[in-house]
């Protein structure tokens, strides 16, 4: 099955007979068959026919449509609801038992604080003349790492970490790592930390986009498999976030740094694919078919990932205390 980008400003998209029909002002400029298609990414139309959006649907295609300065997702859709409602109960039963969500946070948070330390080692050895920012970096980090370790994973209130606990630790790894992962950039990209809405730096702008793309891959492996999306473990519940995407993809998170990285390494990006427009630093549309082809490249394994994370979730839940067999 493929992912399919539809990235072009003004165009018209609607549905005849099993295919994507393209228009631009009026004119049929082509056809995207839906037969191998399982993801539809769209940044820049002007309009999706609602017969295109119910046979998406109905085939069980995850529709993502890109926009706005952030490029962030402005629509996101997927296909029928998992019928085995229990899955669900189950989910909500286990967010209401903070030792338990924060046992599962726990791990989340030590498998992504262990993948931080792997790509700032990796940082060192390509670039020892970083040696400080890196190693100080990677000192924070590791710290860290040994206080998840040694925390206790028994539900009881004596040695576990609590939620908090657990975002504040999370929180200050990512500030180290952002730190010592800046030093691998040019100085000429501008990149000194984490931005966002808008990214104010090509490696930001970069970061968001590939960040948005491994969210909406959550949400739809959550989807297949009866969970909910915007229930999580780790990150509260929220209007319109889908707090369980959210903790999926913290584990993945040091993985898309690393294509990033390795995107303007190689120079496949460079200062000039991005443009400034009040503030925000946009990826160009040359820029963006670059991005969008390295990605398929390289999120292969992040998506059997997620997909075997939420299998695993549900066979947990239907196994674990939250009700009987």
């Amino acid at each position: 099955m493929a992912t399919v980008y539809i990235d072009r400003k003004g165009i018209d998209l609607d549905h005849e007979a099993g295919v994507i029909v393209l228009r631009l002002d009026g004119v049929r400029t082509g056809t995207v068959p839906l037969g191998p298609v399982d993801r539809l990414v769209i940044r820049g139309a002007r309009m999706i026919a609602v017969p295109l959006m119910a046979e998406l649907w109905r085939r069980g295609i995850s529709l993502v449509v890109l926009g706005g300065r952030n490029g962030g997702v402005q629509t996101l859709v997927q296909g029928p609801v998992h019928g085995d409602a229990s899955i669900r109960l189950r989910q909500y039963v286990l967010h209401q038992r903070p030792l338990e969500r924060a046992a599962r946070a726990r791990s989340l948070v030590l498998a992504k604080v262990t993948a931080q330390r792997r790509l700032l080692r990796e940082g060192l050895q390509a670039r020892p003349d970083a040696r400080k920012p890196l190693l100080d970096a990677i000192v924070t980090v590791e710290a860290i790492r040994t206080r998840l370790v040694e925390s206790s994973t028994e539900q009881s209130e004596v040695g576990a970490l609590t939620l908090d606990q657990l975002m504040g630790l999370e929180g200050a790894a990512a500030a180290a790592h952002f730190a010592g992962l800046a030093a691998l950039f040019a100085p000429a990209l501008g990149f000194t930390g984490r931005n966002r809405r808008p990214p104010r730096d090509p490696v930001n702008a970069c970061l968001s986009l590939g960040y948005t793309l491994l969210h909406a891959e959550a949400v739809r492996e959550a989807h297949i498999v009866g969970l909910d999306p915007m229930l999580g473990v780790f990150h509260q519940p929220l209007a319109g976030r889908e707090s369980l995407a959210s903790d999926l993809v913290e584990p993945l998170r040091p993985r898309l740094d690393r294509y990033v990285w390795q995107l303007f390494r190689q120079e496949i990006l460079r200062p000039t694919h991005f443009t400034k427009n009040d503030g925000a630093c946009l990826l160009g549309k040359a820029g963006r078919r670059s991005f969008y082809e390295g990605y398929e490249r390289f999120v292969p394994p992040l998506r059997r990932w997620l997909r075997l994370a939420c299998r695993g979730f549900v066979r947990d839940l239907r196994a674990g205390p939250s009700g009987t067999q």
